[in-house]
């Protein structure tokens, strides 16, 4: 399962930079039932700069993604060569290549359209090619790394490739067909019926293309038609209740044999599915029907992008109102790293002690949820912990780094900043606090806003000096030179609007002070273990090659993050759901 997910990300990330064409019969979405579980696809191309910015940010990924690919090859190696040998053919493929170059060696059109979609449960992957012929070599060049012959067959006329996996019952199928490249994943015993529509020979009574439920999201949502998903929850959690989906069957049978093999449990108790699991599934997703995400700009210096998680409507009405008072959560971000986040712990203690309270009125029967209904129980006690202050008056936080670095071999890195906590009671928690830290009780901090320097013995460890203010509404703590002179305008600042939940930013140079102070942790390990085993000591559970594949990856991180010029968030509540928009600027 684990290759057949890389096989199908490899494939799905070139498809991410295709275009559509016009509307017709043949485009991969007339392929796609109305009624998938999931989906990802395009409707339109994006432009050819923005296209060739996108190639090179992947060109700058790619060393990472090769490192996590053979770090995963050599850590299944002993259980599965075959599927080692692929991975790394896989990597091999892109040694000394671009992401453009591997798309052009495969074969695959990155003008082109895709369409990433469940048939029932089962994946497949149609993308239009640009050479059928280049496509068939790049399958015939994996099936020789995976060193057992792909089984050939036919059906209706057209002809395809497969491998099965005895260990899970299933079959990865590959065809070309009208010049569209489609894989897979089918149960061994497929019927041909299920096969006919995932080749393409039978169409769907009736597709997303007929019913523009993509385009109709994207108006909705504001996504552009560069790339659109959408998981429909309230499709594949009874799918996979049911124990009717095909896929499903065969990999739970499985999955069961094997357990069955060690336990002696007979099989048939094993695959029995109680009537109540399929209506507790419709019951959970009915609080999470959908998840659907989007790009919302893409251009050569910009790529935006939104997610929505559509939620219960008495989900919504409990945050979609709510105005959190926190400082902060309603301006722009100024600071090089610059995090607002909303915790009223009052409004989200009552939302899950009422959760708490329907499941424990209404316990869920499947025995599978088990673990939930106790998970819910516990709920209950760890609310009313949370009702005690100071975690009980919590409102929210508010973080602005100007300053964060590593000096080779310090045990702390240098900060510079401020942190406001929003809270019910300013002086209870400077109170508990001054409790905790004698030191701090020295220290008379009025609730005017003027700073007060800490005591030196409080900040000798941070080697910077520290000061505290606070008002009526929060109590915050600045670390560095000339800090204290931002705690009024940060004590001050515009709180959220209503349903606002959260706000982040960072900039470029933030963004590779990170990478470079992770790094050097992974440099320390590094020597460290190296001491270890010069002196004949366990070097750890991190073998040198992972190590060093840790090495290139964050190497491969820096390169990239020297390329961005800003990054945010922002989260927030409306009448539908939960809506979480990125957006990312390249210098």
């Amino acid at each position: 399962m684990r290759l057949t997910t890389r096989v199908f990300a490899l494939a799905l990330a070139g498809a991410l930079l295709a275009g559509c064409g016009h509307k017709d019969k043949n485009a991969p979405l007339a392929f796609v039932p109305a009624d998938t579980p999931y989906v990802a696809a395009n409707l339109k191309p994006i432009s050819d700069d923005a296209r060739q910015a996108m190639l090179a940010q992947a060109d700058l990924q790619l060393p990472a993604q090769l490192a996590q690919i053979n770090d995963a090859a050599d850590r299944v190696a002993s259980q599965n060569p075959a599927a080692a040998r692929l991975l790394h053919a896989l990597a091999a493929s892109f040694k000394g290549n671009t992401v453009e170059g591997f798309a052009h060696d495969a074969g695959v059109d990155l003008k082109g359209r895709f369409a990433f979609y469940g048939l029932g449960l089962s994946p497949v992957l149609r993308l239009e090619l640009s050479d059928p012929k280049a496509f068939d070599g790049f399958v015939t060049r994996f099936e020789t790394a995976y060193g057992k012959p792909f089984g050939n067959a036919s059906v209706g006329g057209q002809s395809y490739r497969k491998a099965v996996s005895a260990e899970t019952h299933t079959e990865l199928v590959v065809a070309t067909v009208d010049k569209q490249g489609v894989i897979a994943l089918l149960p061994a015993d497929v019927s041909p019926s299920m096969l006919r529509e995932a080749l393409g020979l039978d169409r769907p009574a009736h597709s997303l293309q007929d019913s523009d439920a993509l385009a109709d999201l994207a108006k909705a949502k504001g996504y552009q038609p560069w790339l659109i998903g959408k998981l429909n929850v309230q499709r594949l959690l009874p799918l996979i209740a049911s124990g009717k989906d095909p896929l499903f069957t065969t990999l739970f049978t499985a999955g069961a044999e094997r357990e069955s093999a060690k336990t002696g449990e007979p099989l048939a108790n094993l695959t029995k599915i109680p009537p109540s699991c399929p209506a507790d599934a419709a019951r959970i997703a009915a609080r999470v029907p959908q998840l659907s995400f989007g790009y919302t700009r893409l251009d050569a210096r910009h790529q935006d992008s939104r997610l929505d998680v559509s939620l219960a409507s008495d989900i919504t009405q409990a945050f979609d109102g709510l105005k959190v008072n926190l400082p902060g959560l309603g301006e722009d971000a100024s600071a090089p790293f610059d995090l607002s986040l909303a915790l009223p712990m009052l409004e989200v203690r009552d939302f899950w002690q009422a959760q708490a309270d329907a499941v424990a009125a209404k316990p869920f029967a499947c025995p599978a949820l088990a673990d939930l209904n106790a998970g819910f129980g516990k709920l209950g006690l760890i609310l009313q912990k949370a009702a005690t202050p100071p975690v009980g008056d919590l409102i929210g936080l508010h973080l602005a780094l100007d300053e964060f670095s590593f000096a080779p071999g310090a045990p702390l890195p240098k900060i510079s900043g401020r942190l406001l906590l929003a809270t019910r009671n300013p002086a209870g928690l400077l109170g508990m606090g001054q409790m905790a830290l004698p030191a701090l009780g020295q220290v008379r901090v009025p609730n005017t806003g003027v700073p007060a320097p800490l005591p030196a013995n409080l900040t000798t460890a941070l080697g910077e000096p520290a000061w505290a203010a606070m008002n009526d509404h929060a109590l915050a703590v600045a670390v560095g030179a000339g800090e204290d002179g931002k705690l009024a305008s940060m004590l001050n600042a515009p709180v959220g609007d209503a349903g606002r939940l959260m706000r982040m930013h960072f900039n470029g140079d933030m963004y590779v002070a990170w990478i470079k102070a992770m790094a050097q942790k992974i440099d320390a390990m590094a020597d460290q273990q190296a001491a270890m085993a010069a002196q004949g000591a366990q070097p750890g559970t991190v073998t040198p090659d992972r190590m060093a594949g840790l090495k290139a990856r964050f190497a491969a991180l820096e390169a990239q993050a020297a390329h961005v010029d800003s990054a945010s968030a922002e989260v927030h509540m409306d009448s539908q759901g939960l809506v979480i928009s990125n957006h990312l600027t390249l210098k």
